[in-house]
């Protein structure tokens, strides 16, 4: 777990170390992996998956284990703090006995549309105790709205770092500034900030290493290309980098595996490809717009019936949630509903099917936990980290990513500078409104509030989102624990996403009978500017010729 004080230390450290930050594209449209080409270094270029989601590792000739070289002693690497790379369960547990997880991740900005996005999925869905699914956002700084991270982390979601600008190869202030806008501003508290995803997932040895000095816990931008039904598959359980990394190993000038980087406690999630029946690739990241929807739903399900019937790795959602957003202005509906139904009907096939048992959509965050503490899948609810927390603080007014408890404070922002690009995007905060778009150097900008009022940002001393920026104070209670027994798929748990996938539950965004309620709905929502809309309809009109 890291610990705000050193994190804070380690900040302040780096950042004054660090080198020039690399430049990055000022406009909206390389969100999504538009001009992604343009953004590679030719000294590390990234293997290419397909024509359109692109972000990952193929499989070439000399990858998977057999190309890393890798060596470690399971003997003396012992959990919680040491784990080898390897494709069986952690703990020695029987296969039959482990959870199948499934991970939905989503990268960059944080908008209302991008919440409706991942909200047309998640639906109400539910683990197998009762619990909200759980799902990681690797957030950028730039064009997000900043009460919509404070909606989604309140809800039990894990928000973690993938830079201030979205650039790839990035400097450390790219990543401090990152951590300390995202705390600064959204309220979210140091220690939940715990991972990290490179964006184009273009990263060097260097940032591994300065990761693990600034304590992050985990990264998460290395690819697992090959099948898990093969012998040579590189589809390791997530694993530490005591004895280096074992993915990626063929990468041109990343100089990662053969023992390197050698970095204790630090540990390395994989992003596991998803492949056709006959174990061609269909892609990594975003792997529904890689063609037509029944195939790739043969596709999906094919590999997570692979993932299930073998050593339950993860099975992974890599999303850019903008792909499968039908709310934002110029969206092509047409294009994208079809798209939405494929991903629920898979959902509805992995966790609502009596065909598999003990299937868990899960954050990185909860997976850890798990791996760090390998239990039976009848025993999860032993962890505190599967739990439910429903938000409840006692406080009226208080910043909490709680509509009805944020009222009169949350600040709607614009720059008073002209040509700031954050007046393409406003956004709201309950935190104080800064004079200017985040930077990488000035993560943490002065404030100047609407109302002339001084808020108080939260510190590093508060291990809670909720924050009463008046008086400056933490709270450091407010949720409940609703958890119940642990059921098999398809008993009420889950919703049928298939009939309802809108972003918007049957009661319009209200609480349902079981208790749940979209994260985002009621929240402050600031529209884009015509700008950045005719931005986005650029994106739109020509994500079909990405590469």
């Amino acid at each position: 777990m890291r610990a705000s004080s050193s994190l804070v230390v380690a900040v302040a450290a780096l950042v004054a170390s660090a080198s020039s930050f690399v430049n990055a594209e000022p406009d909206l449209r390389h969100y999504g992996c538009n001009q992604k080409v343009r953004a590679y270094n030719a000294d590390l270029r990234r293997r290419q998956v397909g024509t359109v989601s692109g972000e990952g590792a193929t499989p070439a000739e000399g990858s998977g284990a057999s190309s890393a070289n890798y060596k470690c002693d399971a003997n003396t690497c012992k959990l919680p703090n040491c784990n080898c790379a390897s494709t069986k369960p952690p703990g020695g547990l029987d296969p039959k006995d482990v959870p199948q997880f499934i991970t939905l991740t989503a990268d960059d900005a944080i908008q209302q549309y991008t919440i409706d996005a991942l909200n047309s999925l998640i639906n109400g869905r539910k683990n197998p105790n009762g619990c909200a699914v759980q799902t990681t956002y690797f957030t950028s700084l730039d064009y997000t709205n900043y009460s919509m991270v404070t909606n989604y982390y309140v809800a039990g979601n894990e928000v973690a770092d993938h830079t201030v600008t979205h650039v790839a190869q990035p400097s450390v202030e790219e990543v401090s500034g990152n951590l300390i806008g995202l705390n600064a501003l959204a309220g979210i508290p140091f220690k939940s900030l715990a991972g990290f995803r490179a964006p184009f997932l273009n990263y060097t040895m260097q940032n591994l290493q300065d990761l693990a000095k600034a304590n992050f816990e985990y990264e998460s931008s290395s690819s697992s290309s090959v099948p898990v039904t093969d012998p040579n598959t590189d589809a390791f359980w997530p694993y530490t980098l005591d004895n280096g990394m074992a993915n990626d190993c063929t990468v041109e000038g990343l100089g990662v595996c053969n023992g390197l980087p050698k970095l204790p406690g630090f540990w390395e999630i994989p992003m596991y490809s998803t492949f056709n029946p006959d174990k061609s690739i269909l892609g990594l990241m975003d792997p529904w717009l890689e063609g037509d929807v029944n195939k790739v739903l043969t596709a999906m399900k094919a590999t997570f019936t692979d993932h299930y019937n073998g050593q339950k790795q993860p099975f992974g959602m890599y999303s850019h949630p903008i792909h499968i957003s039908t709310s934002y202005p110029g969206a092509p509906t047409n294009q994208i509903q079809p798209m939405v139904t494929m991903l629920n009907q898979f959902l509805d096939f992995a966790m609502a099917s009596s065909q598999f048992q003990n299937v868990w959509m899960v954050s990185n965050k909860q997976l850890l936990a798990w791996m760090r503490n390998p239990v039976p899948a009848s025993q999860l609810n032993t962890l505190d980290e599967f739990k439910c927390q429903t938000p409840n603080p006692a406080q009226d007014k208080i910043c909490s990513g709680i509509p009805d408890k944020e009222n009169g404070l949350l600040e709607k922002c614009i720059s008073d500078t002209a040509g700031d690009s954050l007046n393409n995007s406003p956004f709201a905060t309950c935190y104080g409104c800064p004079t200017q778009r985040p930077t990488p150097q000035l993560p943490n900008p002065p404030q100047k509030n609407n109302d002339g009022s001084v808020r108080s940002r939260i510190n590093d001393k508060c291990d809670t989102p909720f924050w009463d920026p008046i008086a400056g104070k933490c709270l450091n209670s407010g949720f409940n624990d609703a958890t119940r027994s642990i059921g098999p798929n398809g008993a009420n748990l889950t919703s049928t996403g298939s009939t309802n996938t809108d972003g918007a539950d049957s009661n319009g965004g209200k609480s349902t009978s079981d208790g749940y309620q979209t994260f985002g709905s009621g929240g402050a929502q600031v529209q884009p500017s015509l700008v950045a809309a005719l931005g986005l309809g650029a994106l739109f009109a020509v994500v079909a010729h990405l590469v």
